[in-house]
C-alpha cells in the first residue's frame, strides 16, 4: 500500500495554528414579541431551526432569518428579535439563569441551536480579521446540503444524552463553522477576501500552496513567480494586489507563524525550531522573529504561555 502526503492545504494550515475550539453549545426557544442581545468574544453561530427572527448588527439594515438559515457574526454585538425595532434584553441574564437551553418570550415559535466558537492562538487574531461582521447562509444555497447533515447530527447529538455527547456537540460546530468560512470564499467578492482570495487566484493560489506547504524554505521572488509562470515584475504587482502583502513578506509572515506556533505548543528549544525552519543561526531566526512579532521568540514563548520573563 502506498500513502501519499495531501497537498498542501493554505486553509487548513491557518485553521490548525488557530486553535479552533467550541466555546459553548446553546439552544434558543423564543417567542410572542422579543428581543436579545448578543455580545460574541470572537465567533458566533446559529441557525434557525424553526419559525423566523430578525438580525440585526450595527450600521446593516435588519435582515430576516427563515427556518434553515445559519449565520456566524465575528466579534459584533447582534440582536436577534422578533421584529426589526423591538428593544432588546441583556442574552447573558437569560442564559445565566438557564445555562445551555433558555426560553424567553410568550410560547415557542421560534427555535434557534448553536454556539460559540473560539480561536485561541495568537495568530487567530489574523483569521478573524478576514471575516465579515456577519456571514449568512441561506437556506436555499448550495451549502445548506451539508450544513443540515451537520445541523442535525447536531441536534441529535444534543438531545441524546450519549457519552461523549459535548465533545460531539463542539466538533460539528467547529465543521459547521468551517463550512461557513468555505461558503464565504466561493461567494464573496474577491476584493472583500484579503489573502483568501488568492485561494481562488489560478496564478497565486499554487504559490500558496507551495509556500505553505514548505515554510522552511526561504523562497525567493524569481522561484515565486515561476510558479505562477509570469515575469517577476508582472507577478509582483499581481500578488500585492489580491493578497494585500509582497510575495516574499508574505512567505516569511507564514514561517514566523509557524515558529509562533511550535514555540507554543511544543518542547523544542528556540534553536530547534530555528534549525527546523531552515535558519542556519539563532541570530537570523531571532531577527525575522522580532520583525513580525515584536519580540524575541523567548519572551514571545513566555509571555504568550504566561510565564513571567525572569522566570526559568
Amino acid at each position: 500500500m502506498i500513502i501519499q502526503n495531501p497537498h498542501s492545504d493554505p486553509l487548513s494550515d491557518v485553521l490548525a495554528l488557530a486553535g479552533l475550539r467550541a466555546a459553548c453549545s446553546v439552544r434558543l426557544r423564543a417567542g410572542g414579541e422579543w428581543a436579545l442581545r448578543f455580545r460574541p468574544i470572537e465567533l458566533k453561530f446559529n441557525v434557525v431551526r424553526r419559525g423566523e427572527c430578525w438580525l440585526r448588527t450595527e450600521n446593516t439594515p435588519a435582515r430576516l432569518m427563515r427556518t434553515g438559515d445559519c449565520f456566524v457574526v465575528s466579534r459584533t454585538p447582534f440582536i436577534l428579535a422578533s421584529g426589526p425595532d423591538i428593544a432588546a434584553v441583556d442574552a447573558a441574564a437569560v442564559f445565566s439563569a438557564a445555562n445551555e437551553s433558555a426560553r424567553f418570550g410568550v410560547g415557542d415559535e421560534v427555535e434557534l441551536l448553536g454556539g460559540s466558537v473560539s480561536l485561541v492562538s495568537p495568530g487567530a487574531v489574523e483569521l478573524l480579521d478576514l471575516l465579515p461582521p456577519a456571514l449568512i447562509i441561506r437556506a436555499e444555497s448550495g451549502a445548506a446540503s451539508s450544513f443540515g447533515w451537520l445541523l442535525d447530527e447536531l441536534d441529535r447529538e444534543w438531545q441524546s444524552g450519549m457519552m461523549a455527547g459535548q465533545a460531539m456537540c463542539n466538533d460539528l460546530l467547529r465543521l459547521i463553522f468551517i463550512h461557513a468560512l468555505r461558503y464565504h470564499i466561493t461567494t464573496a467578492d474577491a476584493a472583500d477576501l484579503k489573502w483568501l482570495g488568492g485561494l481562488r487566484h489560478p496564478s497565486i493560489a499554487p504559490v500558496l500552496r507551495a509556500i505553505h506547504g514548505a515554510p522552511e524554505k526561504s523562497w525567493s521572488l524569481a522561484e515565486l513567480a515561476s510558479l505562477a509562470c509570469l515575469s517577476r515584475s508582472g507577478f509582483a504587482a499581481l500578488f500585492k494586489s489580491v493578497v494585500g502583502q509582497a510575495p516574499v513578506e508574505y512567505a516569511t509572515r507564514w514561517r514566523m507563524q509557524v515558529a509562533a506556533a511550535r514555540l507554543l505548543n511544543g518542547v523544542d528549544s528556540v534553536a530547534t525550531v530555528a534549525a527546523a525552519l531552515g535558519y542556519l543561526s539563532d541570530a537570523a531566526f531571532g531577527a525575522a522573529f522580532r520583525r513580525v512579532h515584536g519580540q524575541s521568540p523567548g519572551r514571545y514563548r513566555r509571555q504568550t504561555a504566561g510565564i513571567s520573563p525572569d522566570s526559568r
